[in-house]
């Protein structure tokens, strides 16, 4: 498996110390179990991270504090072993394969299953599933969104994924991805905010898929 596009270096360095987000931490997991190049850049900075707590010097804790202090959700979630993204991803997150997943129908040649994070947090996570050449509504982000491809590929302004890249974007940007004319797509897809669609079929409709 050639992986070609990755996380961002400031993304990885927000998972090594625990601060991003559950929904976003999932698929960085995802990644680097089939990414040995991230995963060595992720073990380096926790190295680097550990040593620097290390010359901390030592404060002592309040009485009041009497319950330990939680790493941030979503930190531990996913640590994947399988080498293959369908064994490693899917059958770890929802228990099945990508075969059996009880897809919802999104659009026409779109389909999607929500998947429920933690009580309390932040942002979305879902597989997403586009049949062969079909396009998706251009939109933009409240925040950042991290796309890994599970399946077949698709292209964008920013380029072409396949099967393991990663496609970081920010809240200053906006996109179109097609999917492969013959392969199509499965991803999974995980966004601090909802997507802000330029068209007003989607808008309407946003409510509904939870989008």
């Amino acid at each position: 498996m050639k992986i070609e596009h990755h996380p961002d270096a400031s993304t990885l360095m927000s998972y090594a110390a625990g601060s991003l987000p559950e929904a976003l931490s999932v698929v960085v997991a995802a990644h680097l179990d089939v990414c040995p190049a991230c995963a060595a850049e992720v073990t380096e900075m926790e190295r680097i991270g550990a040593s620097l707590f290390e010359r901390i010097d030592a404060v002592p804790m309040l009485e009041t504090m009497t319950e330990p202090c939680e790493r941030s959700p979503g930190r531990e979630i996913m640590q994947f072993a399988g080498s293959r993204l369908d064994e490693g991803v899917v059958t770890r997150l929802l228990g099945r394969q990508l075969c059996d997943v009880h897809w919802k129908r999104l659009g026409f040649g779109i389909w999607h299953y929500p998947i429920q994070l933690s009580p309390g947090s932040p942002g979305d996570l879902r597989l997403i599933k586009v049949a062969p050449g079909q396009v998706m509504p251009e939109h933009g982000h409240g925040g950042s969104e991290l796309t890994l491809i599970l399946d077949g590929a698709y292209s964008d302004e920013f380029g072409s994924y396949r099967t393991g890249d990663v496609s970081d974007l920010g809240d200053d940007v906006d996109h179109r991805p097609i999917s492969d004319p013959n392969e199509g797509c499965i991803c999974l897809i995980a966004s601090e905010e909802k997507a802000r669609f330029k068209d007003v079929v989607s808008r309407i409709f946003q409510p509904l898929t939870g989008l």
